[in-house]
């Protein structure tokens, strides 16, 4: 049979001219062409809507996903700000580039309540392969509720990861997350701090620079994690050797004010920081604050020869105890004679400190005491940072006391900061625990002259050679320093005896000071070995391994001639006076330094 097919002329408008259009089928034939025709276009639309369904999806899946959904749920809860997209906290580092936290890439489990068939069946199966985890619990966080996520175990190891994939349960899953990791573990502990479970800073640098460590940035510290060791190690000894209960020292740069070390015992662990007592995880260095003793001489000389009411060579009676009020400071192993400034710093009398201060006056002292920076906080890069306490109305008994070390409390920090700017040609510089750039200038806080710098030097070294800080010798290093042993407070009470901190700051080498070591030891005991649990006994010798083993560390070499004497003008003591009078007895309310 013949198909006849006819053109049909279709105009583009009316009254215009045709154009040829599509063919047209005549017959029955025809009639079944343009019916398929027909069917093929709905088809395709039909096709068209059903893409279209898929798109919208897809955009919806990628892009406008509910927050509900509890893979981003899971993202969401990780710290991830783009839909699951990992981001890596910063590091921290020391001062040569060893990692003090990084992280580590590990898989953390989840479950979608709605999707979960039989709660308490999947959390006996959990229990299996978790057995700290409590089935009642997890039964109910997994029961059909309005939540699409919960968390039920952070940071899987790879083996556990696969187990839980083995078990196969509906509504169960696991997604990349990354966990804080402290390569040195306790180690530094104090300064870093910790990070929690979600990556968020608690304690420490984690926390201080929590927003520029959660954009990726890389701190680091002026901290030497070798001298570090070093300074934990002689600490942790000392506090096994005079059965003390706590040690605490630091290490720092005299010209640059940088951190090299700071140790506070006993320490925690900061991937466990919730097992660690309340007294591990306080940092005595920073936050703690203690009646320093006999080493705030070292300030009270200095302010004495800077204001210039008292020279090397001038003399204070020292005989008798020192009567105020009620009171009377006596000292400790006293001469019972004149001394000059210098054999008052050499025997660290109590008297002589007192009645120097007395000569400067109050308000000398007071803002003296601030130039040093004694009365307000550190300003360290920690959180955790102690605030001085000292008396509102300072009278002359606070004029005293502070003038050996007992009526103000500081942290170990601040005695560390000042000692530096007293013997750095007068100036201190802004302590810091962050790497300074050698090409930043610096802004010293004027403290003293150049000349009572030069004194002190010289007094601190003396100390070591004929004082109570013999025991501080390190041969070739020129150490100086101060020992202080200071009666715990009581409050109101007064003092408590038998319970007080032996404590050393020195410095070292002291014709051109590098570096500031001050050691503390809490609550030492007496013993057959050491019967004195002194600055002088316990601490100082802290100090002389301490600079033995991390001077190497630090560049700086012993001299070859361990007899000659620094460059600075040494300060003698003056001829004994004459045979000392009886000393009359007196109350003493305050407690008697080294």
């Amino acid at each position: 049979m013949m198909l006849r097919i006819r053109e049909l002329c279709r105009p583009l408008s009316p009254g215009a001219q045709c154009r040829p259009g599509q063919p047209r089928f005549e017959g029955p034939l025809g009639a079944a062409i343009e019916t398929g025709r027909t069917r093929l276009l709905v088809l395709g639309g039909l096709f068209f809507l059903a893409f279209a369904l898929v798109g919208g999806r897809l955009i919806d899946v990628t892009l406008l996903k509910s927050s509900a959904d509890p893979k981003r749920m899971a993202a969401k809860a990780a710290g991830d700000s783009e839909g699951g997209r990992e981001r890596s906290r910063g590091e921290v580092a020391d001062a040569n580039g060893e990692l003090l936290a990084t992280n580590i890439v590990t898989w953390s489990l989840y479950a979608d309540p709605k999707m979960v068939i039989d709660p308490e069946k999947t959390a006996v199966r959990l229990v299996r392969l978790f057995p700290e985890l409590d089935p009642g619990d997890l039964a109910e966080k997994l029961k059909v509720s309005e939540k699409r996520f919960v968390w039920l175990r952070r940071h899987l190891t790879p083996k556990e990861y696969q187990e839980v994939i083995a078990q196969g349960l509906p509504g169960i899953g696991a997604r990349k997350d990354r966990r804080r990791v402290y390569p040195h573990g306790p180690l530094g502990a104090h300064i870093v701090g910790y990070a929690d479970v979600d990556n968020h800073g608690i304690a420490g640098i984690e926390r201080q620079f929590d927003g520029r460590l959660k954009r990726g940035d890389r701190i680091t510290l002026s901290l030497d994690l070798r001298v570090q060791h070093v300074l934990r190690e002689e600490l942790a000894a000392a506090m096994k050797r005079h059965g003390a209960i706590g040690a605490m020292g630091t290490i720092l740069d005299v010209r640059t004010g940088e951190v090299v070390a700071l140790v506070s015992l006993p320490e925690f662990d900061p991937h466990d920081p919730g097992r660690a007592s309340e007294d591990g995880r306080f940092n005595r260095v920073t936050l703690g604050t203690y009646e320093m003793g006999s080493t705030f001489k070292i300030l009270n000389t200095a302010m004495a020869l800077d204001s210039g009411i008292a020279t090397l060579e001038k003399r204070y009676d020292a005989r008798f105890p020192l009567k105020h009020g009620k009171f009377a400071i006596k000292d400790y192993h006293g001469k019972g004679r004149w001394l000059t400034v210098a054999e008052t710093f050499q025997y660290s009398s109590n008297i002589a400190s007192a009645k120097m201060a007395l000569e400067a006056g109050t308000p000398r002292q007071r803002a003296f005491m601030g130039r040093a920076g004694m009365l307000k906080p550190v300003g360290i890069e920690l959180p955790e940072v102690g605030a001085p306490l000292y008396p509102r109305d300072w009278k002359p008994l606070n004029t005293i006391t502070i003038a050996f070390g007992h009526g103000l409390s500081v942290t170990p920090l601040h005695l560390a900061s000042a000692v530096a700017g007293i013997i750095n040609d007068g100036k201190r510089a802004p302590v810091t625990l962050i790497k300074r750039d050698p090409k930043e200038p610096i802004a010293y806080v004027p403290v003293v002259s150049a000349k009572t710098s030069a004194e002190m030097r010289a007094l601190m070294r003396l100390v070591v050679e004929k004082g109570t800080g013999r025991r501080a010798e390190a041969p070739g290093y020129f150490v100086g320093g101060k020992t202080g042993t200071a009666d715990k407070s009581a409050g109101k009470k007064g003092y408590r005896r038998n319970t007080r901190i032996s404590s050393f700051v020195g410095a070292f080498p002291m014709n051109a000071p590098r570096y500031v070591v001050l050691v503390m030891v809490d609550e030492p005991k007496a013993s057959a070995e050491t019967p004195e649990a002194t600055g002088g006994v316990v601490a100082a010798p802290v100090v002389r391994e301490v600079v033995l083993k991390a001077a190497p560390l630090l560049g700086v070499l012993p001299a070859e001639n361990t007899s000659e004497a620094p460059d600075d003008k040494k300060a003698k003591p003056a001829k004994p006076a004459a045979k000392p009078a009886a000393r009359p007895s007196g109350r003493t309310e305050r407690a008697a330094t080294e």
